[in-house]
């Protein structure tokens, strides 16, 4: 005969033992531990003096990402298409003279360049440029950013352009569309003139690096006047 196969049956019965497996908060502990260990590591370490460089260097940091969020870059599609198409002329016909950082035109040491503007563009043959400077204005032009783009009447101008990939445009009747324009490198230094009646513009076209320029006035400009055109260029 063959045995009858045991079946296995559950009681409902409510008086049965459940037997329940015991959960460990251990782990959670140690987790809390050693968070309050770290707390009291970085709380005991910012007491102490040399706490003060690295916050400093933090905030610092953090300034950083906020003004690269506040600032976004100012190129647009336009204007990304029309750097694509500049092409460098004639230095001579953009009343301008470029110098590479190792120069013998240009004074420097170990801390980096130092030039006269007024003694090198003269220096260097180019005219229209100011003999004296009555007006200075020192500026940055970010990644895809344009200054000037505009003409006085009144006043000869001359002009300190590095740091990044730069175009120069200037009017010039000798030249066929109108004006000249040169692309400044990013490892040059380049002095540049733009005579009275004579519009002239600033465009960076690095990917990343900003333009620094210094511009020299021989008078006073009053912005507010009509002694100055604005958005001469509609194509920058």
């Amino acid at each position: 005969m063959m045995a009858n196969p045991r079946r296995t049956t559950f009681s409902s019965s409510g008086n049965q033992n459940h037997h329940q497996l015991p959960i460990s908060t251990a782990p959670f502990q140690n987790q809390g531990t050693q968070i309050s260990s770290l707390m009291n590591s970085l709380k005991s370490f910012l007491k102490k003096p040399h706490a003060f460089p690295f916050l400093l260097s933090l905030f610092l940091f953090l300034t950083w990402v906020s003004l690269r969020f506040q600032h976004p870059s100012t190129s647009n599609p336009q204007r990304e298409e029309w750097h694509a198409k500049v092409q460098s002329g004639s230095d001579q016909n953009a009343n301008l003279v470029r110098f590479s950082a190792s120069s013998s035109s240009i004074a420097k040491d170990k801390r980096g360049w130092l030039i006269n503007p007024i003694s090198l563009a003269l220096d260097s043959a180019i005219s229209g440029g100011a003999a004296v400077c009555a007006s200075v204005h020192l500026g940055e032009i970010r990644s895809g950013g344009l200054r000037g783009n505009h003409r006085h009447h009144t006043c000869n101008e001359t002009f300190v352009i590095w740091g990044a990939k730069t175009v120069f445009r200037v009017e010039n009747d000798a030249v066929e569309k109108g004006y000249a324009e040169v692309i400044i490198g990013a490892d040059e230094v380049a002095v540049a003139v733009s005579p009275l009646g004579t519009a002239h513009a600033l465009v960076n076209v690095d990917p990343g690096r900003s333009t620094y320029f210094m511009g020299c006035q021989d008078s006073v400009i009053n912005y507010n006047g009509s002694t100055t055109d604005f958005n001469v260029w509609k194509d920058l």
